[in-house]
Parts: C-alpha cells; sequence; structure tokens
C-alpha cells in the first residue's frame, strides 16, 4: 500500500502509525483533559461512569464518586480524595451540597425521620417529664356559662354554710342537676369556682346539704326554680279575648286556652291584664310572690308596646310623653319612645313604660292627638314575645324565669 506523502514529498508515517495513534490515546487520559466537542463547547459526562443510580428499592439518588455532577471540566483534575465522599442522605447529586465526611454523620444534624425536640419543652402528656399536674389540668377545664349575670354586691363568701342534720336535705350539685343547670360533675366545677349562691352566700364546699322546697339558690346571680309545681307560662293573646280564667257572657277568654291544664289541677292566674282590643305577650303562672310583684309598681318591671296611630306624628311628641301627661287619674309618663316608620297616614311608635294603669298607653297617646289603631305588648322585663304565634302558649325558659326573679329581686 502507498503511504501517502507530505507536501513537500516525504511519506507521512503518523497518520497511518497505530502505534502512534494509540499513544495519542494514552496520552489524552493521561493528562485528565477531554477534548471540547467542536458543536457547543461543552464537555458530555462519559456514559459509564457519570453517575452512579441508586436502587430502585431506596428511592434515593447518590451523588456521583467523584463529588460532582457530571463530567469535569476542560483542565481541571479528578481528586481522587473525594471518591470517598457520600451525598447527604435525601440530597440529590444536583443539589450541590457538600457531602459529610466518612467519619459518619454530623452530630449536629437529626437522624433522617426524627424532628428536633427542644430542651426545656414538654409534650404535656402524663407520664413524661414535664406533664402538667392533675389537679392543673382539672382547674383549666371550661366550666359552662350559665348566664352573664353576676352575684349582687352584698354576697359574701362562706367556707363553712350551715348544715342540715345528717340524712336530711339534698346536695346541692343533685339539686343543681335536677334543675337542669348542669350535669353533676360541672355543677362540682361551678361551685368550686364559687359562682353558686345559696341564701345569700357563695358556697365553695362540695357536698353541701340544702333544702330544695325553701332554699333560694343562685347561679352567677340568676334565682334557680327548684320546685317543680310552679309553672311559668307565655300567651299571646289574640285580639278580641277577655284577659279572664272565665266569661259569664260567653265571650272567648283566656281560661279557654288553658282549660286543659287547669282541669288537670293547675291554678292559674295571669299576670296583669290587657283589654280586649289589646293583643300580645300575657304572663301565666302560679307563683303567688313573683306575680304579686311583677304587678307592683315599686319595682318598675318594664313594659314594652308597639303601637300603629293615626296621622303622621309630630316633632316633640315624645318628648311630651317623657315630660309626663296629665291624666283623670294623675300625671302619667314613658320611660321610651321612639317613631319607627309612618305609612298611608299612619304612624308605627314604641314606647317602654314601667306604670300597669288601666288603658295607660291609650290614653297617653290620645291626650297628644294620635288615637291608637292598634296596640300590642311585645315584652314585660327580659321576657320577649318573639314570633310567636296568637294564641298559642310556651314555657318559659330557665334563664328567663331566672331573669324576672332578678327583675324583682327575689
Amino acid at each position: 500500500m502507498n503511504t501517502p506523502a507530505r507536501r513537500d514529498g516525504t511519506p507521512d508515517r503518523r497518520r497511518n502509525n497505530p502505534r502512534s495513534a494509540n499513544a495519542r490515546n494514552a496520552g489524552g487520559s493521561r493528562s485528565g483533559r477531554a477534548e471540547a466537542p467542536r458543536s457547543g463547547g461543552r464537555t458530555e459526562a462519559p456514559r459509564s461512569g457519570g453517575r452512579t443510580e441508586a436502587p430502585r428499592s431506596s428511592g434515593r439518588t447518590e451523588a456521583p464518586r467523584s463529588g460532582r455532577a457530571g463530567a469535569p471540566r476542560s483542565g481541571e483534575r479528578t481528586d481522587s480524595s473525594r471518591s470517598d465522599r457520600r451525598a447527604t442522605p435525601g440530597q440529590s447529586a444536583a443539589g450541590r451540597k457538600p457531602a459529610q465526611s466518612a467519619g459518619g454523620r454530623n452530630p449536629a444534624q437529626p437522624a433522617a425521620g426524627r424532628k428536633p425536640h427542644r430542651k426545656g419543652t414538654s409534650t404535656g402528656k402524663p407520664g413524661r417529664p414535664g406533664a402538667k399536674p392533675a389537679a392543673k389540668r382539672a382547674a383549666q377545664r371550661v366550666v359552662p356559662t350559665v348566664s352573664n349575670a353576676r352575684p349582687a354586691r352584698h354576697q359574701h363568701r362562706e367556707a363553712g354554710h350551715a348544715q342540715l342534720p345528717a340524712g336530711e336535705g339534698v346536695r346541692l350539685q343533685k339539686v343543681l342537676a335536677q334543675a337542669g343547670v348542669a350535669s353533676r360533675r360541672a355543677a362540682e366545677e361551678l361551685i368550686a369556682a364559687g359562682r353558686v349562691e345559696v341564701d345569700g352566700s357563695i358556697v365553695v364546699e362540695q357536698g353541701l346539704r340544702v333544702d330544695p322546697e325553701n332554699a333560694v339558690i343562685r347561679v352567677d346571680g340568676v334565682r334557680v326554680v327548684i320546685n317543680k309545681d310552679l309553672v311559668h307560662l307565655v300567651l299571646n293573646k289574640p285580639r278580641g279575648w277577655q284577659s279572664t280564667m272565665s266569661d259569664d257572657l260567653g265571650r272567648p277568654c283566656v281560661g279557654d286556652i288553658v282549660s286543659e291544664r287547669v282541669a288537670a289541677g293547675q291554678r292559674l292566674f295571669h299576670v296583669g291584664r290587657l283589654d280586649a282590643d289589646t293583643e300580645g305577650l300575657l304572663l301565666l303562672t302560679n307563683d303567688g310572690e313573683l306575680a304579686h310583684r311583677l304587678m307592683h309598681p315599686s319595682f318598675e318591671v318594664p313594659k314594652t308596646y308597639l303601637a300603629t296611630v293615626k296621622g303622621v306624628l309630630a316633632r316633640g311628641v315624645g318628648k311630651q310623653l317623657k315630660a309626663g301627661i296629665e291624666l283623670e287619674d294623675g300625671p302619667a309618663s314613658v320611660d321610651e319612645f321612639s317613631l319607627l316608620e309612618v305609612h298611608e297616614g299612619q304612624s308605627l311608635v314604641r314606647l317602654v313604660l314601667h306604670e300597669g294603669r288601666k288603658h295607660i298607653v291609650r290614653r297617653l297617646l290620645d291626650a297628644v292627638g294620635f288615637p291608637v289603631i292598634r296596640l300590642v305588648r311585645t315584652n314585660i322585663g327580659p321576657v320577649a314575645l318573639g314570633d310567636q304565634r296568637p294564641g298559642t302558649l310556651r314555657v318559659l325558659g330557665r334563664n328567663e324565669v331566672g331573669g324576672l326573679y332578678q327583675a324583682v329581686q327575689l
């Protein structure tokens, strides 16, 4: 075979000498340099040793033994001392974070899968260091709120309340549970918190025996009705009905609505009266002391009315009614007065007063020149009529009864 010649005519032995080609390849590997590709100037990692894939079972990717991702750049040396280093668990080779030394994991970092534990902290679970004592945990229990009322100022705390003879009376927490205030356990917490009063004294000792029929018990200042025989009802009296338990003329009356209760032995009577043309809230009860105090003007229990009057209300009428109007049986006034709306020549007004004289609202509005077309009583003290339908009864709630007792100082 003819040997190609150089330009000067001499043969070029290096081009076809296999030994020189192998020498060049060996020399390139010893120098640690890789020729850059002509296309982009980047160095590709060799397929056999660039990256080491992690086993499929672990799901982690280890860093290459050379300590860097990819092949070394042109002109750089490959440090053999880095081959023993491994990537941090959970860190991929592309993370560029320095690997830990071969001597073990960094003691400053927690083991994988564990959360760091701060010194001085506690989990709060019983049986572990730092857990709260059982007494403190019991004290932090949320005690149910009975009402927003507060005990009266004249009350005083007594640790040793007068006990009944042994075997007589009922334990206080049982009385509260039977009255529907709270469970026995919650009632004990109410007593321990100083929120229960018996006969004017705050009780803090457990196991106190009381007489349910005679003891006056309050929780958060609200009277607790213990006597199961007492009945407190609200009636929405319809217009045209008489506020009597019977009527000799055969007209419809309140007694017709509660006839079944009366037949069952309940002795009910109404608190105050509403004339036949007035509708709205009427209290019915067999609690004589409560009814007497609610009707007595000295306790000044407020009563609220909505009145529709004829004509557009003039300015200054409210001030005139608050200042007082002279009637045939003496002066009278309202506590509050407000105009709600005006429609088709009629005005809707709201009045609050504590007097209970006959036809007092109608006479006051007639005196200022605005006769009443319709009159509805909506409130007596803390008790509201709400959306109760005419001719229906409902039993007062415990807080409503307690509010009435508080209004008349019972």
